[in-house]
């Protein structure tokens, strides 16, 4: 079986390497990254440098890439790339013989955009923070009042994110382009949650965690039945195809208020196999062998993050370089 890794530098492309290796397929990879100093690209099988996804070329070198190596299954390890595997999705399928594990472009949307994910979950009847846009800053004060959190419509691993106190810090960090919220509880009543979805979410996994530097650090997983039963309550709404994300703050009175949501596996998916959720395994079963998604049983587990390292010579990264895709 030959699946491919977009990405490969990535956390998240690196997280989907490490759940593929620890599954139970034995699986040929193929990694594909614009960069030659990309992780991704010395573990893998095989590997290719590509452009970047904005580059006007990138489909261009994608369709060679599919058309050389026909993976049978392809994963996402990049946000900016989502939209154009979406876009590209059922033809690329048709034309290579192979699956992409990619939501629509409307679910991709919403989790992109902060606003359009706030607008989500209020049409939908989840409860999430306030929010406004820049210019309805003083609504927004009287009904919560400060703290409020600061951060772009479209960002991640919290880049941007300021927790504001007073009129002048709000000044200094409010941009055109930001979004306006509540603060919703504490960092430590912060949680992270999976979903696997085909038509009707087959599996959930929650997670309390603690941050650094906007990762995941240390995940403390459990059963947590009531907050898994929202989490496949809001992916049935959500309807991503295969995997989703959830982020919530929970409340003092036990209220789930989820303030992001991400279209694609999640940077915890290789903590979250530690505790019996696999989801690349189960995604594959799925699509290649017609196995249905069925809940496993989470363990209890405590995950903690560290870092490692992966030593290559400088002629391995010029060989790369001279390889360049395009």
């Amino acid at each position: 079986m030959k699946a491919l890794i977009t990405g490969g530098g990535s956390l998240l492309g690196q997280g989907i390497f490490r759940a593929l290796r620890a599954s139970k397929f034995k699986t040929h990879i193929v990694a594909v990254d614009p960069s030659p100093l990309s992780v991704g690209l010395y573990w893998a099988d095989s590997a290719h440098l590509v452009p970047l996804a904005k580059a006007p070329n990138y489909v261009e070198c994608i369709r060679e890439v599919l058309h050389q190596e026909r993976p049978d299954i392809v994963f996402i390890g990049t946000d900016v790339e989502l939209e154009i595997f979406a876009r590209y999705r059922h033809e690329w399928e048709t034309e290579f013989k192979t699956h992409i594990v990619v939501s629509s472009s409307e679910v991709i949307g919403i989790a992109d955009d902060k606003w359009k994910t706030y607008l989500f979950l209020k049409e939908n009847g989840f409860p999430c923070p306030d929010s406004v846009l820049p210019g309805d800053e003083e609504a927004l004060l009287e009904r919560v009042g400060f703290p409020l959190v600061v951060k772009p419509r479209v960002g991640a691993r919290s880049v941007g994110v300021h927790v504001v106190r007073n009129r002048e810090q709000l000044a200094r960090v409010l941009t055109p382009e930001a979004i306006l919220q509540e603060c919703v509880a504490t960092d430590a009543d912060e949680y992270t949650a999976g979903s696997l979805t085909f038509g009707d979410c087959r599996a959930t996994i929650v997670m309390r965690r603690i941050l650094r530097d906007g990762n995941t650090y240390t995940a403390f997983a459990e059963e947590y039945p009531e907050l898994n039963a929202t989490v496949r309550a809001l992916s049935n709404a959500l309807q991503a195809y295969g995997p989703a994300n959830f982020q919530f703050r929970l409340t003092a009175t036990g209220e789930v208020k989820v303030f992001e949501i991400n279209g694609r596996f999640s940077g915890t998916t290789p903590l979250r196999a530690h505790a019996g959720f696999n989801e690349v395994e189960m995604v594959i079963s799925y699509l290649l062998e017609g196995k249905l998604v069925e809940q496993p049983a989470i363990q209890p587990t405590v995950i903690l993050r560290h870092w490692s390292e992966t030593a290559v010579s400088p002629e391995q990264v010029a060989n790369f370089s001279s390889k360049r895709s395009g």
